[in-house]
Protein backbone atom coordinates (compact mmCIF):
# COMPACT_ATOMS: atom_id res chain seq x y z
CA UNK A 1 0.00 0.00 0.00
CA UNK A 2 1.37 3.41 -0.94
CA UNK A 3 1.41 6.45 1.29
CA UNK A 4 -1.81 7.64 -0.37
CA UNK A 5 -3.58 4.31 0.06
CA UNK A 6 -3.37 2.94 -3.52
CA UNK A 7 -1.79 -0.33 -4.63
CA UNK A 8 1.83 -0.41 -5.64
CA UNK A 9 4.39 -2.90 -6.92
CA UNK A 10 6.47 -4.63 -4.25
CA UNK A 11 9.78 -2.86 -3.57
CA UNK A 12 12.98 -4.23 -5.04
CA UNK A 13 14.90 -6.44 -2.66
CA UNK A 14 17.62 -4.65 -0.65
CA UNK A 15 20.61 -6.11 1.13
CA UNK A 16 19.90 -6.78 4.77
CA UNK A 17 21.31 -4.10 7.10
CA UNK A 18 22.94 -5.28 10.29
CA UNK A 19 22.35 -2.94 13.20
CA UNK A 20 25.21 -3.07 15.68
CA UNK A 21 24.68 -2.16 19.34
CA UNK A 22 27.48 -3.54 21.47
CA UNK A 23 28.24 -2.68 25.09
CA UNK A 24 31.28 -4.00 26.96
CA UNK A 25 32.98 -3.09 30.20
CA UNK A 26 36.19 -4.15 31.87
CA UNK A 27 37.67 -3.66 35.35
CA UNK A 28 40.19 -0.89 35.93
CA UNK A 29 42.14 -0.47 39.20
CA UNK A 30 40.78 2.40 41.30
CA UNK A 31 37.51 2.64 39.37
CA UNK A 32 34.29 0.65 39.21
CA UNK A 33 35.02 -0.10 35.54
CA UNK A 34 35.72 1.39 32.12
CA UNK A 35 33.28 0.75 29.28
CA UNK A 36 32.48 1.34 25.63
CA UNK A 37 29.26 1.24 23.62
CA UNK A 38 29.17 1.14 19.82
CA UNK A 39 26.00 1.69 17.82
CA UNK A 40 25.62 1.75 14.04
CA UNK A 41 22.38 3.71 14.15
CA UNK A 42 20.53 5.99 16.54
CA UNK A 43 19.54 4.00 19.62
CA UNK A 44 17.28 4.50 22.60
CA UNK A 45 18.02 2.98 25.99
CA UNK A 46 16.99 3.24 29.62
CA UNK A 47 19.47 4.34 32.28
CA UNK A 48 18.59 3.31 35.83
CA UNK A 49 20.00 4.32 39.22
CA UNK A 50 23.14 2.54 40.43
CA UNK A 51 24.73 5.12 42.73
CA UNK A 52 27.62 5.65 40.31
CA UNK A 53 28.99 8.64 38.39
CA UNK A 54 30.45 8.41 34.87
CA UNK A 55 32.60 10.49 32.57
CA UNK A 56 31.55 9.84 28.97
CA UNK A 57 33.35 10.67 25.73
CA UNK A 58 31.48 10.61 22.41
CA UNK A 59 33.39 9.95 19.19
CA UNK A 60 30.42 11.28 17.23
CA UNK A 61 30.61 14.74 18.78
CA UNK A 62 34.07 14.78 20.38
CA UNK A 63 32.42 16.00 23.58
CA UNK A 64 32.88 14.98 27.20
CA UNK A 65 30.19 15.03 29.84
CA UNK A 66 29.54 13.79 33.35
CA UNK A 67 26.52 11.66 34.25
CA UNK A 68 25.64 12.21 37.88
CA UNK A 69 23.96 9.75 40.24
CA UNK A 70 20.34 9.12 39.27
CA UNK A 71 17.29 8.81 41.47
CA UNK A 72 14.94 7.39 38.80
CA UNK A 73 15.25 5.66 35.46
CA UNK A 74 15.13 7.72 32.29
CA UNK A 75 15.18 7.08 28.57
CA UNK A 76 18.23 8.28 26.62
CA UNK A 77 18.95 8.65 22.90
CA UNK A 78 22.37 7.77 21.48
CA UNK A 79 23.73 8.90 18.12
CA UNK A 80 25.58 6.44 15.88
CA UNK A 81 29.21 6.02 16.92
CA UNK A 82 31.12 4.91 19.98
CA UNK A 83 30.89 6.12 23.56
CA UNK A 84 33.79 5.54 25.94
CA UNK A 85 33.27 5.88 29.67
CA UNK A 86 34.83 5.57 33.09
CA UNK A 87 32.59 4.71 36.01
CA UNK A 88 33.34 5.76 39.57
CA UNK A 89 31.99 3.55 42.34
CA UNK A 90 29.26 4.96 44.59
CA UNK A 91 30.52 7.92 46.61
CA UNK A 92 33.80 8.24 44.71
CA UNK A 93 33.22 10.38 41.62
CA UNK A 94 32.14 13.69 43.16
CA UNK A 95 35.48 14.12 44.93
CA UNK A 96 37.15 14.08 41.51
CA UNK A 97 34.84 16.88 40.34
CA UNK A 98 35.15 19.11 43.40
CA UNK A 99 31.39 19.27 43.71
CA UNK A 100 28.93 17.64 46.15
CA UNK A 101 27.15 14.70 44.54
CA UNK A 102 23.76 16.16 45.37
CA UNK A 103 24.51 18.99 42.87
CA UNK A 104 25.12 16.39 40.15
CA UNK A 105 22.10 14.26 41.00
CA UNK A 106 19.99 13.44 37.92
CA UNK A 107 22.21 15.79 35.87
CA UNK A 108 24.26 15.51 32.67
CA UNK A 109 26.95 18.20 32.76
CA UNK A 110 29.74 19.09 30.29
CA UNK A 111 33.04 18.09 31.87
CA UNK A 112 34.47 21.52 31.08
CA UNK A 113 32.04 23.07 33.57
CA UNK A 114 33.71 21.05 36.33
CA UNK A 115 37.33 20.75 35.20
CA UNK A 116 37.67 23.84 33.08
CA UNK A 117 38.77 23.79 29.41
CA UNK A 118 39.11 20.18 28.22
CA UNK A 119 40.56 20.65 24.73
CA UNK A 120 43.85 18.92 25.64
CA UNK A 121 42.00 15.90 27.01
CA UNK A 122 39.70 15.83 23.96
CA UNK A 123 42.73 15.93 21.65
CA UNK A 124 44.37 13.06 23.58
CA UNK A 125 41.16 11.03 23.38
CA UNK A 126 40.82 11.66 19.65
CA UNK A 127 44.35 10.36 19.03
CA UNK A 128 44.22 7.41 21.46
CA UNK A 129 43.95 3.77 20.49
CA UNK A 130 42.35 3.13 23.90
CA UNK A 131 40.36 6.21 24.96
CA UNK A 132 39.19 4.42 28.11
CA UNK A 133 42.74 4.34 29.46
CA UNK A 134 43.17 8.05 28.74
CA UNK A 135 39.94 8.87 30.57
CA UNK A 136 40.86 6.59 33.46
CA UNK A 137 44.28 8.19 33.88
CA UNK A 138 42.72 11.65 34.02
CA UNK A 139 40.09 10.51 36.51
CA UNK A 140 42.60 8.80 38.81
CA UNK A 141 44.88 11.84 38.76
CA UNK A 142 41.97 13.91 40.09
CA UNK A 143 41.19 11.33 42.77
CA UNK A 144 44.78 11.43 43.99
CA UNK A 145 44.44 15.19 44.43
CA UNK A 146 41.09 15.00 46.23
CA UNK A 147 40.44 11.52 47.70
CA UNK A 148 36.89 10.45 48.56
CA UNK A 149 35.41 10.82 52.03
CA UNK A 150 36.87 8.00 54.16
CA UNK A 151 33.37 7.20 55.44
CA UNK A 152 32.15 6.25 51.95
CA UNK A 153 32.75 2.51 52.37
CA UNK A 154 30.95 2.30 55.71
CA UNK A 155 27.97 4.31 54.50
CA UNK A 156 27.62 2.29 51.30
CA UNK A 157 27.76 -1.05 53.09
CA UNK A 158 25.30 -0.24 55.88
CA UNK A 159 22.05 -2.17 56.00
CA UNK A 160 20.67 -1.40 59.43
CA UNK A 161 19.61 1.54 61.55
CA UNK A 162 20.89 4.95 60.44
CA UNK A 163 21.34 6.04 64.06
CA UNK A 164 23.56 3.03 64.74
CA UNK A 165 25.65 3.84 61.67
CA UNK A 166 26.03 7.47 62.77
CA UNK A 167 27.20 6.41 66.23
CA UNK A 168 29.66 3.94 64.72
CA UNK A 169 31.17 6.77 62.64
CA UNK A 170 31.13 9.22 65.53
CA UNK A 171 28.62 11.48 63.80
CA UNK A 172 25.20 12.88 64.50
CA UNK A 173 22.46 11.67 62.19
CA UNK A 174 22.33 15.15 60.63
CA UNK A 175 26.08 15.10 59.95
CA UNK A 176 25.79 11.63 58.47
CA UNK A 177 22.99 12.76 56.18
CA UNK A 178 25.00 15.77 54.95
CA UNK A 179 28.09 13.66 54.26
CA UNK A 180 26.00 11.06 52.48
CA UNK A 181 24.41 13.71 50.25
CA UNK A 182 27.86 15.15 49.46
CA UNK A 183 29.39 11.78 48.58
CA UNK A 184 26.50 9.89 47.00
CA UNK A 185 23.81 12.42 46.13
CA UNK A 186 21.38 10.56 48.40
CA UNK A 187 20.74 10.26 52.12
CA UNK A 188 21.65 6.87 53.67
CA UNK A 189 18.16 5.39 53.33
CA UNK A 190 17.76 6.30 49.67
CA UNK A 191 21.31 5.11 49.00
CA UNK A 192 20.44 1.72 50.50
CA UNK A 193 17.38 1.47 48.23
CA UNK A 194 19.40 2.35 45.14
CA UNK A 195 22.24 -0.07 45.85
CA UNK A 196 19.84 -2.91 46.72
CA UNK A 197 17.95 -2.23 43.48
CA UNK A 198 21.23 -2.31 41.54
CA UNK A 199 22.13 -5.70 43.04
CA UNK A 200 18.69 -7.02 42.15
CA UNK A 201 18.95 -5.86 38.53
CA UNK A 202 22.36 -7.48 38.12
CA UNK A 203 20.99 -10.78 39.39
CA UNK A 204 18.04 -10.50 37.01
CA UNK A 205 20.45 -10.04 34.08
CA UNK A 206 22.16 -13.25 35.20
CA UNK A 207 18.84 -15.10 34.91
CA UNK A 208 18.15 -15.58 38.63
CA UNK A 209 14.41 -16.14 39.29
CA UNK A 210 12.71 -13.03 40.62
CA UNK A 211 11.54 -14.69 43.85
CA UNK A 212 15.14 -15.73 44.58
CA UNK A 213 16.35 -12.22 43.83
CA UNK A 214 13.91 -10.78 46.36
CA UNK A 215 15.16 -13.19 49.04
CA UNK A 216 18.86 -12.73 48.27
CA UNK A 217 18.76 -8.94 48.21
CA UNK A 218 16.64 -8.38 51.32
CA UNK A 219 13.22 -7.48 49.92
CA UNK A 220 10.23 -8.61 51.97
CA UNK A 221 8.90 -10.62 49.02
CA UNK A 222 8.65 -10.57 45.23
CA UNK A 223 5.85 -8.00 45.33
CA UNK A 224 8.09 -5.66 47.31
CA UNK A 225 10.83 -6.13 44.71
CA UNK A 226 8.37 -5.38 41.91
CA UNK A 227 7.19 -2.14 43.56
CA UNK A 228 10.75 -0.92 44.11
CA UNK A 229 11.76 -1.66 40.53
CA UNK A 230 8.77 0.22 39.15
CA UNK A 231 9.52 3.22 41.37
CA UNK A 232 13.24 3.37 40.60
CA UNK A 233 13.31 2.18 36.97
CA UNK A 234 9.87 3.26 35.75
CA UNK A 235 9.14 -0.16 34.20
CA UNK A 236 8.68 -3.74 35.49
CA UNK A 237 11.82 -5.81 36.07
CA UNK A 238 11.06 -8.18 33.19
CA UNK A 239 10.69 -5.30 30.77
CA UNK A 240 13.83 -3.62 32.11
CA UNK A 241 16.10 -6.57 31.42
CA UNK A 242 14.62 -7.04 27.93
CA UNK A 243 15.21 -3.41 26.93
Amino acid sequence: MSARGGPRDPPAARPATTIVDVYAERPFPGLACVWRRTTSSAAVGRVVPDGCTDIIYSTATGQLHVAGPDTVGHVTSTAPGTLFGVRFGPGVGPSAFGLPAVELRDQRVPLSELWGPSSRLEDALGAASDPCSVLASAALARLRETPPDPAVGAIASFSGNVGDLARTLGLSTRQLHRRSLAAFGYGPKVLHRVLRFDRAVKLAWEGVPFADIAHRTGYADQAHLAREVRELAGVPLGQLIRS
